[in-house]
């Protein structure tokens, strides 16, 4: 599902990764590629050990078009509030060599926005008070800027060197919500703010070199490096009336200053019907935070992480095989106290896949990974949340696994008028690191545990029919999930369905879209939670190099994202809601000239994403 709007692809419920080349890209990087460019897609379900754990991905072939230079530019203005995204790329080449320069905006000011909130709180002794919010008003703010500049040499079939800059930039992340809230005891009304957001900014600069040998060999070598410099707050006020003075007033103020560095190195060896993959990369966090509100007081923490892995792939007659295994190493530590954890773990994985024939295929697929505890789950600074809740981290956290079977089905159906997948998977992280709650001086503590895991169940049906042939299609997904959360004092239960489906109508030009999603509610912890609840409706035309556009962000229903808290000292439920019909209309024009070269894109990616620190969260 291609949701052209919010600039999201996922299949069956799952997110994708999406490649260039077998580089990893972004749809904004696809969105700039020129469509006589592109020699094929390729679509993997079954990602192997060097995709980082992706459910799937869809790779673009791109190969060296006719034309010489490309400039790209797309404006997607709303007509009734401050959301938008607008985009412009250049293409630029010199004998092997290309320049590219890029940039875009994604904007969303002053965005209406209220939640439905209901707390009960339970103390030791066995009291109650349940706490239900009035919304009077909020706002929502998320606008994000990248800007980038590359450089490319490529000599055809031998050597892939690329050096790349990019910023991101936080311009704008704030979400408050003004509210009444009403309490069981019968005490007076009280009247709240709350307010969270951050600023920042992470410029990032990448070397790639791909070296083709003889007898099918292939070399790779990527190195990032990035840094991150912002600020997070959180503010939460309550009072009795207007001009009273606060009973509670919690004020949370983080600067950080953080570097992340990666370093990756592949070798790929073919034969006629098989592959065999090597690689090794290390992975360097170094957080150094400053807590204003706790006068300046600083704390350093320092992560690394290593990974080496083989993977063999072959193919014998109708049947085909791959299995690696990997392993990892994880530290993390923090200066101050000299408190931390370290770890090696195991990453095995196997596929089989059947193909009966040409419209049926079989496939079974064991994968496994690691996931390490992050700054905010380690940091042992407390934050206050409001008048009683704090959240302190957990420094003695250890890098948890999970382990994930799944046997799919594919089909062609109907002279390939339906295709699809059908499909189950079942998923266990035994050690999942987990949030827990629990009482303390009168506090109410949220931290941080290894769990004693969490299992599901999935059954998904995925599928694609062409009604009229190049005219009108129907596709779309829908799942059934089971599981079970156990913690250290608690067993909790969630099931739900969920899916997505995907209506298209086209001729001559025009193109009609309707989309529906029902996002996929997940039990982690103690907290169920669920993103975007949300419809689309648009029309488009393509003239020459122009597209245009319309369409309408929830024409029907209420936009919901939210959670709901199961935990026996603090349960509530959060619909966050955004007051929006939001009309937007979008022109995109593209423009090529002279010979272009072959964008340089990379088989692998350095891993130097950096953190940043995590404040609010009632």
């Amino acid at each position: 599902t291609v949701n052209e709007s919010l600039g999201s692809i996922s299949a069956a419920g799952q997110p994708v990764q999406v490649r260039i080349n077998g580089r990893e890209a972004t749809i904004d990087q696809v969105k700039s590629l020129l469509p006589e460019s592109i020699k094929r897609v390729e679509w993997i379900d079954n990602p192997g050990l060097r995709y980082g754990g992706a459910d799937h991905v869809l790779n673009f072939i791109v190969i060296n078009p006719t034309v010489g230079g490309s400039f790209m530019a797309q404006a997607k203005p709303a007509l009734n509030c401050g959301w938008g995204y607008y985009q412009a790329d250049a293409k630029f080449n010199y004998g092997r060599s290309q320049w590219e320069f890029g940039g875009n905006i994604r904007v969303a000011e002053g965005i209406k926005a209220h939640r439905d909130y209901t707390e009960t709180f339970r103390w030791e002794n066995g009291t109650e008070l349940t706490r239900r919010e009035t919304p009077l008003d909020g706002r929502l703010d998320n606008t994000q800027g990248v800007g980038q500049i590359s450089y490319n040499y490529i000599k055809p079939d031998t050597t892939v060197f690329n050096v790349q800059l990019v910023a991101n930039s936080t311009i704008s992340d704030l979400t408050r919500y003004n509210g009444l809230l009403s309490l069981s005891n019968g005490d007076k009304d009280i009247l709240l703010s709350d307010e969270s957001g951050r600023v920042g900014t992470t410029p990032r600069f990448s070397v790639y070199l791909e070296q083709h040998l003889a007898h099918r060999q292939t070399f790779v070598v990527d190195f990032s490096a990035s840094l991150y410099s912002g600020r997070s707050h959180s503010s939460y006020l309550e009072r009795y009336a207007e001009g009273a003075d606060y009973i509670t007033d919690v004020n949370t103020d983080i600067k950080d200053r953080n570097q992340a560095y990666g370093l990756e190195a592949d070798y790929i060896k073919q034969w006629r019907s098989s592959k065999l993959t090597t690689g090794a990369s290390y992975t360097a966090n170094r957080n150094r935070s400053v807590y204003e509100n706790l006068g300046g007081e600083i704390f350093h923490q320092r992560q690394d992480k290593a990974y080496f892995f083989m993977e063999y792939f072959q193919r014998i007659s109708k049947v085909t095989l791959t299995g690696g295994v990997g392993a990892q190493y994880t530290s993390f530590r923090f200066r101050e106290t000299d408190q931390g954890n370290h770890s090696w773990n195991l990453r095995p994985q196997a596929t089989v896949t059947y193909s009966l024939n040409h419209n049926h295929n079989f496939r079974l697929s064991f994968a496994s990974w690691q996931s390490t505890p992050s700054l905010a789950e380690t940091n042992m600074a407390p934050q206050q949340l409001d008048g009683f809740q704090w959240r302190i981290g957990n420094s003695n956290l250890k890098t948890s696994s999970s382990y994930m079977l799944t046997l799919r089905c594919g089909h062609n159906l109907f002279d390939q008028r339906v295709s699809g997948t059908l499909g189950v998977r079942a998923f266990t992280s035994p050690d999942a690191i987990t949030p827990y709650l629990y009482w303390e001086e009168g506090r109410l503590i949220t931290s941080y545990e290894n769990s004693k895991g969490l299992q599901n169940l999935t059954v998904w049906l995925a599928d694609q029919i062409h009604i009229i042939p190049d005219r009108l299609m129907l596709s779309g997904s829908i799942q059934y999930r089971a599981e079970r959360m156990k913690g250290k004092t608690y067993t909790l239960y969630n099931h739900g369905w969920s899916g997505d489906a995907m209506l298209i109508f086209m001729y001559k030009g025009f193109q009609f879209v309707f989309q529906y999603e029902k996002a996929q509610r997940d039990l982690w912890g103690e907290k169920i939670s669920w993103g975007e609840d949300l419809n689309i409706i648009a029309a488009a035309y393509n003239w020459k190099n122009w597209q245009f556009e319309a369409g309408m962000l929830i024409p029907f229903g209420k936009y919901d994202r939210g959670s709901k808290s199961l935990s026996q000292w603090n349960r509530n439920e959060h619909h966050m809601r955004v007051d929006m019909r939001v009309p937007y209309i979008s022109i995109t024009y593209n423009l090529k000239w002279g010979h272009q070269k072959r964008g340089a894109n990379k088989l692998i990616n350095a891993d130097a994403e950096v953190e940043h620190s995590t404040t609010g969260g009632r």
